[in-house]
């Protein structure tokens, strides 16, 4: 069993599927931080000092005695929703210009050989039957 296991990890498809999949990850990261750090802040600015991640809608406040939260507010955080769209766009968009590079970088796909035509093989089932 080790060996066959072995055997399956050292296969050229799983080893480019793990890099891509640690790859995939780690743009991630750093698209997310791009939007979170660089985009998303001149934008809250030009909406008149918009943080992104401070937009939320409240649904039930928190509740606290003294100082001290009792229970957290339940807010819908679209704010942080939109951030996350973008971060999504970006990814996407790239992941569209991989594919289409690579795209045009094959060859054309050579054209199918032509196969007998419906008269051609009507023909060959009649000689088939009449020789019956």
């Amino acid at each position: 069993m080790w060996k066959e296991f072995k055997e399956f990890i050292m296969k050229g498809n799983v080893l480019e599927l793990a890099v891509a999949v640690i790859i995939a990850g780690a743009f991630g990261a750093v698209v997310s931080s791009f939007v979170a750090d660089v985009l998303m802040p001149p934008i809250g600015m030009a909406m008149g000092g918009v943080d992104f991640k401070d937009l939320v809608m409240e649904l039930a406040p928190a509740v606290q005695e003294g100082d001290k939260v009792i229970k957290e507010a339940v807010v819908i955080r679209y704010g942080k929703w939109i951030q996350t769209i973008v971060d999504f766009l970006i990814i996407a968009f790239v992941i569209f210009m991989i594919v289409r590079s690579y795209n045009k970088m094959q060859p054309p796909p050579e054209p199918e050989p032509e196969g007998p035509s419906d008269v051609d093989l009507l023909t060959e089932i009649r000689d088939l039957l009449s020789k019956r």
